[in-house]
């Protein structure tokens, strides 16, 4: 069983959708990235450019591009997924894939979604991540920090979490989290709050939105942000796309329901290796690829060979 990792924001990197498939990208990238420029009437290859990514909007809409592209370029090459989980705005790359939802529908409602986080908080906020320290001890540390606007948001390991808040408070976090033992506290390169209160309004205005798009039953199965779990009908999935925002992501968790599911392959959609080097740490003995820059063909082989091993 393969399974297919979309990561989230924080992962990019200048020129990255310039990169995919390697020194000869293959035939579907380039048709994947002209289809989503004409869609959101704009040069998508612009929007990885160093300036342009400090754009919360360009970052998203990029991270859809490169997950759905490789994924398409896999598929021409023999290599379907079994099941699909993203984190955060990966969400949305999984639910294409999945076919629970189309590319160009999948465009307009991340769109969307970019455009009330960096509304809501243009400047001023961002996410830090913390290693060492359990979900407990993180929050004893917000507590006494004290902060005003401080969150858990992403639960990515037992002892790797992400707080989302206001930047002062994510300075007291960081401070108070290396006093407590903390490995290491960094800030990431995330200009919002995500998966935390501070966007309650946000995901009620996409959440209307989004009733007004056309999503279907997945095909494989699809890993819910919010509860880690296999969600099976068009409607579970729509809520899960348009609060992904608001809640915090059980990402270890749905790692662990990934291999539970019998998952025997994770591959990581570009840019970065940051999922697999997760899953690496919860169930070292399934096999991992992180696609990133190399060949749609020699990663396809690597696949392949890894799921027959």
């Amino acid at each position: 069983m393969i399974a297919f990792l979309f990561p989230g924001q924080g992962s990019q990197f200048a020129g990255f959708l310039h990169t995919l498939g390697g020194a000869t990208p293959h035939a579907r990238i380039g048709e994947t990235i002209k289809e989503a420029s004409d869609v959101l009437h704009t040069d998508v290859l612009s929007l990885d450019h160093a300036d342009a990514l400090t754009s919360t909007v360009a970052v998203q809409i990029s991270l859809l591009v490169a997950g759905v592209a490789t994924v398409r370029a896999l598929r021409d090459e023999g290599i379907e997924p079994d099941a699909v989980a993203g984190l955060s705005v990966g969400a949305y790359g999984a639910a294409v894939a999945c076919n629970a939802l189309s590319f160009g529908d999948a465009l307009r409602l991340l769109y969307l979604r970019a455009q009330l986080m960096e509304r809501a908080y243009p400047q001023g906020y961002g996410m830090l991540a913390v290693s060492g320290l359990s979900e407990r001890e993180l929050e004893a540390v917000i507590a006494t920090a004290p902060t005003q606007a401080a969150y858990i948001a992403n639960l990515n390991a037992p002892r790797q979490i992400v707080v989302a808040g206001a930047d002062a408070d994510l300075d007291r976090v960081r401070a108070r989290a290396l006093e407590a033992g903390a490995r290491k506290a960094e800030r990431l390169t995330v200009s919002v709050p995500s998966h935390c209160v501070l966007l309650d309004d946000a995901a009620r205005e996409l959440t209307e939105a989004a009733t007004q798009i056309a999503l279907h039953a997945p095909t494989i199965s699809y890993i819910s942000n919010r509860g880690a779990r296999p969600l099976r009908q068009a409607d579970a999935i729509r809520t899960d796309l348009a609060t992904n925002l608001r809640y915090p992501v059980r990402w270890h968790d749905s790692t662990i329901v990934l291999g539970e599911l019998g998952a025997r392959v994770f591959v990581e959609m570009p840019p970065g290796r940051t999922l697999t080097q997760l899953a690496e740490d919860a169930l070292p003995g399934i096999a991992k690829v992180a696609i990133e820059q190399t060949s749609i063909a020699s990663a396809a082989a690597l696949i392949r060979a890894r799921a027959a091993g």
